[in-house]
């Protein structure tokens, strides 16, 4: 899949601090707090301001920095954002990083698991949909919630379909289940162990982003095809739902900032 770097035009705008109330309360940032080790919310952010445009992407990096404020962006959402549990002296890259975002005016937002999880505008959920699953559902348990979703496909499907579906260029594919493939879970980015969720349910296929070499073998005993279609491209999902909905729902001018990873 060729990723397109898409804007809508709108005129609306409205305050920052607006924007990152309804955020925090749409994403329910409560929920995971203690269960994230990312720093979500709002992550670098000056005095209040009105918010113009809003850039989405995976990745808190200087070339997403760049392409953003390139844009004419003000406000960015991001799904990795820059801190995951440990302190950052601000020297080196995370220097220059810090000093674009400040001397581009350019405000930083991380939700992690939030946009992994949401039911609406997840990661999860959305490829699900996209697969036209059936009675999707909560799945795979993480720290007391569920950070998947799993459901059946309308007509039994082989992995190269799915993937296709999905928009995977060049997917890991494990295809050890039975073919056609009916019952499928999700989960996005680096979740390998997550397996053992969809061997529990007794799914026929597990979809991820990253495949682990150390389940390659539960999952050829097992019995259970495995799709890794990359990190980055299984959670481009949630941040282009989410700017949609934003855009929607605030007549915000938004971007999407395209920055594959290849992994």
């Amino acid at each position: 899949m060729v990723e397109q770097k898409v804007s809508t035009l709108y005129t609306g705008d409205m305050k920052r601090s607006e924007l990152v109330a309804y955020l925090d309360v749409y994403l329910e940032l409560e929920s995971f707090e203690g269960l994230d080790c990312s720093l979500n919310g709002l992550v670098v952010g000056g005095p209040d301001k009105e918010v113009h445009k809003v850039a989405f992407a995976v990745d808190a990096c200087q070339a997403t920095f760049e392409k953003a404020i390139s844009e004419d962006a003000d406000f960015l959402i991001v799904h990795h954002g820059l801190y995951w549990g440990t302190p950052l002296s601000i020297t080196g890259a995370h220097f220059t990083r810090i000093s674009t975002l400040l001397k581009g005016n350019l405000d930083l937002y991380a939700a992690h698991l939030p946009l992994d999880a949401h039911s609406l505008v997840g990661n999860n959920v959305v490829m699900a949909e996209k697969l036209g699953l059936r009675n999707i559902e909560p799945f795979a348990p993480y720290k007391g919630t569920m950070l998947g979703f799993k459901g059946k496909l309308k007509e039994g499907r082989d992995a190269r379909w799915i993937a296709d579906q999905l928009g995977f260029e060049n997917p890991v594919v494990l295809a050890f289940g039975k073919n056609p493939i009916t019952t499928v879970g999700i989960v996005s980015g680096g979740a390998s162990s997550d397996v053992y969720a969809a061997l529990a349910d007794e799914l026929d296929c597990f979809i991820t982003g990253e495949v682990e070499h150390q389940i390659y073998h539960d999952a050829q005993e097992s019995g259970i095809t495995v799709i890794g279609g990359g990190h980055y491209q299984t959670e481009i999902f949630g941040v282009q739902a989410l700017s949609e909905h934003i855009r929607d729902t605030f007549d915000l001018e938004v971007c999407f900032i395209a920055n594959p990873t290849g992994l």
